[in-house]
């Protein structure tokens, strides 16, 4: 595996300071006139990309931080950091971060003499925060340390826990915002290391807390995380959270409806520190969308994708590619982690419902052969709590679609999962690559200023279920669209063109 290279053209320049590249993008308009008649349009565009080269000391502060996603990826950063081994019924076992796409992953750069491929790690196409590097912290509404938490979760070998306790035992989490109001009522008995005062009185503790851990750990950048529990969705109010003027106001007001994880985004968005919602509710009501722009600070959302989801906007995308029309999709899932528990109540199971659902949408209108206007498989979601089974949770899938000639086909799937284990290198990937866009700015050719990306972090699509973009942008939910997205700007920021497939060199007569 290649761990090093430099792109040798005229339109880059390397600097001890940053990567600019000269980049022509491609693509195509298409208008469609009044009898149906489709025009095609190729189309260029010049930008020149500029990418910072220092990877800064950088900071993660998880909101959640003694649950099973908080405590398995410090965990899992510790026994790579430390090169701890541990021993299971299967042998010794090494650490490694399988599941990241930035530290896991490969993309093709080009062919060598003999027309063999070449690849490198992804992570290695810009300079990127190693995982090892990261400083964590982060809030609770538990007061377990992450020793405790780590056992509590039951994630772990315990050979792996036994080792890991001595480096763990000392991170406490921060107090945090606990409104029952929001999750299910099966989480008091957790809440035992709550912040007092009014919602602004909270939200001012929550901005001291980012500051003093940046202070504390001399650290050049921190990204914030939720990946505490789902909350109910927040009713979006005229004059409540409509916009970022009433938002700030219905804050200092203390109204009701404003959601522990929107006070944390606020929070994060005043600060100037990027802010990722981990979960599936709608934090990012108009209000703190508006503030965001306004601010320039960039957020993503929603809701990790691990397993069920990730495999779906696979299978549907295949399916509808291959002329192939799903009719109908049943997805039932069981865990028993605190994530199964708290989503047992009707209201936090409606918003996984809800980011589970759509995943399908953008694949569906892509077809108009298979569709008439408006018309969706059936798609049900289905999440049951089973304590017993803990974090390994079971998926089961049932895709039903037409074929030729009025047949039918139905395909079947179980997946087992280790919930925790899937999420913690997408949790990684997130504030890597959120860390990475800080660096990254862009311009027209001819323009005197470089911009950063828009505020709304879509190239994050990939690790979501319910991505959110910018007003007017197309939501893409099919995966390896998401993927080629992510590859294909990190190779215009170095002057690489996108991968084409095309192959031609291997398809023409010599």
């Amino acid at each position: 595996m290649y761990q090093n290279y430099t792109v040798n053209s005229p339109d880059v320049e390397y600097t001890d300071e940053a990567i600019t590249s000269h980049y022509t993008y491609h693509n195509t308009t298409a208008a469609v006139d009044e009898n149906g008649s489709v025009t095609v349009t190729p189309t260029q565009e010049k930008f020149v990309f500029q990418t910072k080269r220092k990877v800064p000391k950088f900071g993660v502060m998880l909101v959640g931080l003694a649950g099973n996603n908080g405590s398995t990826v410090v965990a899992g950063v510790i026994a790579n950091r430390e090169g701890i081994s541990w021993r299971t019924k299967r042998g010794v076992q090494t650490p490694n971060y399988y599941g990241s796409i930035t530290q896991a992953s490969t993309v093709r750069v080009g062919s060598d003499e003999a027309g063999q491929d070449v690849f490198i790690p992804l992570g290695k196409l810009l300079p990127m925060v190693a995982p090892n590097d990261i400083v964590f912290g982060g809030w609770d509404i538990n007061d377990m340390n992450l020793a405790d938490a780590m056992e509590r979760a039951s994630v772990l070998d315990y050979d792996l826990q036994r080792q890991l306790r001595p480096h763990m035992v000392g991170i406490k989490p921060l107090p945090s915002i606990y409104d029952p109001d929001f999750v299910a009522a099966n989480q008091a008995t957790r809440a035992n290391h709550v912040l007092r005062g009014t919602k602004a009185e909270q939200m001012q503790t929550i901005r001291d807390d980012i500051r003093r851990f940046k202070e504390e750990n001399a650290l050049d950048q921190v990204v914030v995380m939720w990946s505490a529990n789902t909350e109910r969705f927040a009713d979006i109010t005229e004059g409540s959270n409509d916009s970022a003027e009433n938002l700030l106001a219905a804050i200092e007001r203390g109204e009701e409806e404003i959601a522990p994880s929107t006070l944390f985004a606020v929070a994060c968005i005043l600060e100037g520190v990027p802010y990722i919602n981990g979960s599936p509710q709608n934090t990012f009501v108009p209000g703190v969308i508006e503030l965001s722009e306004q601010r320039n600070v960039f957020i993503g959302g929603d809701d990790f994708k691990s397993g069920q989801t990730k495999m779906k906007s696979v299978m549907v995308d295949w399916l509808i590619a291959a002329g192939i029309k799903p009719t109908c999709i049943v997805s039932y899932n069981h865990l028993g982690n605190n994530d199964g528990k708290n989503l047992s109540a009707p209201k936090q199971f409606r918003s996984k419902e809800i980011s589970k659902s759509n995943v399908v949408d953008d694949m569906v209108a892509s077809n108009e052969i298979l569709y008439a206007p408006g018309e969706h498989p059936d798609h049900v979601v289905v999440i049951k709590y089973v304590p017993y089974v803990g974090d390994s949770k079971r998926a089961m899938d049932e895709y039903t679609s037409q074929i030729f000639l009025g047949g039918h086909n139905t395909i079947s799937m179980h997946n087992t999962c280790e919930d925790s284990l899937l999420a913690a290198p997408i949790i990684l990937d997130l504030v890597i690559l959120t860390e990475l866009m800080t660096r990254i700015a862009v311009k027209k050719e001819g323009e005197e200023e470089f911009k950063p990306f828009h505020p709304i972090l879509s190239i994050l699509s990939y690790l979501l279920k319910a991505p959110i973009v910018p007003r007017d942008s197309p939501v893409v939910n099919a995966l390896q669209k998401q993927r080629a997205c992510i590859e294909n700007i990190f190779k215009a920021c170095v002057g690489l063109p996108p991968e084409n497939h095309m192959m031609l060199e291997h398809k023409l007569l010599q």
